[in-house]
């Protein structure tokens, strides 16, 4: 129990840190400001952090599924992580998709120092 409770706790903090990241990234980008009679939703950096994030997630879970298939490779269906059950190619695509943010700000700042 106590398993599940901290992988679930690390999990939500590192999906909230990715968020945040992703927002960092989209500095150059303002929402647009609507009139406030308008009734169509508003896009804001959180969310578009937060759609970019699931479907970063799904593009990568699609291709994993595709790779697999193609490749004949068996993948167990589910893991147990404590009282936890997932779908290990899932998780391996949430884990990718949140960390990625992270690998573009390392990768720039590894770039930015080598052209200096």
């Amino acid at each position: 129990m106590i398993t599940a409770t901290l992988l679930f706790l690390v999990l939500l903090t590192l999906i909230v840190f990715s968020v945040r990241e992703r927002v960092r990234l989209r500095v150059g980008r303002r929402y647009r400001s609507q009139k406030m009679w308008e009734v169509e939703p508003r896009s804001t950096p959180v969310s578009e952090a937060i759609v970019s994030l699931v479907g970063m997630a799904g593009g990568i879970y699609l291709s994993l599924i595709l790779l697999f298939t193609f490749l004949d490779v068996v993948v167990p269906n589910k893991i147990r992580l404590g009282q936890v059950e997932m779908d290990p190619l899932a998780a391996f695509a949430i884990g990718l998709a949140v960390l990625q943010p992270f690998f573009i700000r390392l990768w720039s700042f590894i770039r930015g120092r080598f052209e200096s």
